[in-house]
């Protein structure tokens, strides 16, 4: 949020409503998805391979603005997002393959052109590769607290990382659970995601109208690669992003975001029958 956004920890990524804070990227993602999903199956751009380049122009535009944040995560997960979508819209693999290397150019291009502002990417990429070095301290307390838990977990309240790590409420809510329930609770949870995944998908195969398709297809990449790149980087998998977990961790942006999408989810899959 460049001029009017607060700024917290080095990144401006809120409004202060002074009642509350709101981060707008959480707002964005489901209309984003919906908004590619009009474009690719409208008739406003009779060419498809149009459409997608104006998708991807879309797409740039929120990506600069959470790059100069600085935002990895988001950016890591609509860029993943958009990618899906398109890859299931039937774009064609070597039209989706110049646009990945396109976005890697972009990546290493900003990390050229200013090293001082994205070195906070170098740092993670390098601390997740050789854990050894600094800079990894909350993701290896995690997964140190996830090892704790065991099974069973230490009990509720008894577990310590939601003291010793910063945003630990948001960010590695699923570390916490771990430690105070259990691996079982934290695969149970994991299972849920997964299950919700599945039931969509398989509603998803039968529709014959493209939009609806399309945007349920879009929601739930956004839903399941969002829960999974938390997953990833509260048991070292992934590197550090600052990802919350959809419906668990704490955050009123977060859990709009997350009620928009299973909303308009719920909303579609019901419709359905009608529209076919």
């Amino acid at each position: 949020m460049p001029f009017v956004g607060v700024e917290v920890k080095g990144s401006k990524r809120w409004l202060n409503f002074y009642i509350f804070r709101f981060q707008p990227i959480e707002f964005v993602k489901p209309f984003f998805i919906l908004t590619i999903v009009q474009i690719i199956t409208s008739n406003w751009i009779k060419n498809l391979n149009l459409a997608y380049f104006a998708s991807f122009i879309l797409l740039l535009s929120i990506i600069f603005l959470l790059v100069i944040q600085p935002d990895l995560g988001q950016s890591i997960l609509l860029i993943s997002t958009w990618i899906s979508l398109i890859f299931v819209s039937g774009v064609n693999i070597f039209y989706l393959s110049f646009i990945l290397a396109f976005v890697v150019f972009l990546f290493f291009t900003l990390l050229y052109l200013a090293p001082e502002k994205f070195s906070y990417i170098v740092t993670r990429l390098t601390s997740f590769m050789d854990p050894a070095k600094s800079g990894n301290f909350q993701s290896q307390k995690a997964t140190d607290a996830i090892r704790e838990g065991g099974l069973k977990g230490q009990g509720m309240g008894e577990g310590v990382l939601k003291e010793s790590v910063p945003e630990a409420h948001t960010d590695y809510i699923i570390a916490v659970v771990s430690e105070e329930f259990g691996s079982i609770v934290s695969i149970l949870i994991i299972a849920i995601f997964l299950f919700v995944a599945f039931r969509i998908i398989k509603r998803v195969v039968n529709f014959s109208n493209n939009f609806y398709k399309l945007s349920l297809s879009g929601l739930v990449s956004l839903l399941i690669f969002q829960a999974f790149i938390h997953v990833g980087v509260n048991a070292n998998l992934l590197p550090t992003t600052g990802m919350t977990l959809p419906f668990l961790s704490y955050g009123g942006s977060s859990l709009l975001s997350s009620g928009i999408i299973a909303g308009i989810i719920l909303n579609y899959t019901s419709l359905t029958e009608k529209i076919e």
